[in-house]
């Protein structure tokens, strides 16, 4: 079996957003929503800081739909929209969303947007890979893994345009593989663990 996955260093983010703006221009992401974010722990501002100056910290948590093993936004669609594929994506068929945004509720990551009205793009044209669904008004979105770029043997944008190399993408069920000796290697920790959700990503400091 294949399992993708990516596993982060987050010693390595810089917060520089990269990872968000090129998942943006890849997917045709329209103004307004983010399939990836980057989280300043702590504060509830991008780059903010915890701490009294002078004596601050930083960290950064890149955040993206986990592509759980057990994703309770699967387990709630109450029409199957959202379902895993056979490399472990978990993924959205459009064309059978009818908009409920029951699986944003059960997402503990809080990883899915919205498309409330219809999608505003600028420049006012499609953009990124020419295979990405363009998605309509009314369904929810996320990312997928770079779907059509990993179908081609290709990695997600966002690992390869991250500027300081802090993010590996591989196979979870291949043990030579790069994220599998990151994982065993660096004591890789999955987030929110106690909710049962098993998630694909990884990260490690």
């Amino acid at each position: 079996m294949t399992r993708l996955s990516i596993v982060i260093n987050q010693d390595r983010c810089i917060g520089c957003q990269t990872c968000a703006n090129a998942c943006k221009m890849e997917n045709n992401v329209p103004m307004g929503m983010l399939w990836n974010r980057v989280i300043t722990v702590g504060t509830d501002v991008i780059d903010g800081a915890v701490g009294t100056y002078p004596n601050l910290t930083r960290e950064y948590l890149p955040m993206a739909c986990q592509h759980c093993d057990n994703p309770p936004c699967q387990a709630v669609c109450p029409v199957g929209a959202t379902y895993t594929d056979d490399v472990g994506r978990v993924l959205i068929d459009y064309d059978i969303c009818i908009g409920c945004r029951i699986c944003m509720a059960a997402c503990p990551y809080n990883a899915r947007v919205f498309n409330w009205e219809e999608p505003v793009r600028d420049p006012d044209f499609n953009y990124g890979h020419k295979d990405v669904p363009v998605r309509p008004r009314g369904v929810t979105e996320k990312c997928t893994l770079c779907k059509e770029r990993t179908d081609e043997d290709k990695e997600p944008m966002c690992v390869t345009c991250c500027p300081t190399k802090a993010r590996t993408f591989g196979d979870l069920d291949d043990p030579a593989s790069a994220v599998s000796a990151l994982i065993r290697e660096k004591n890789a920790y999955q987030l929110l663990p106690e909710r049962g959700t098993t998630p694909k990503t990884h990260y490690f400091k």
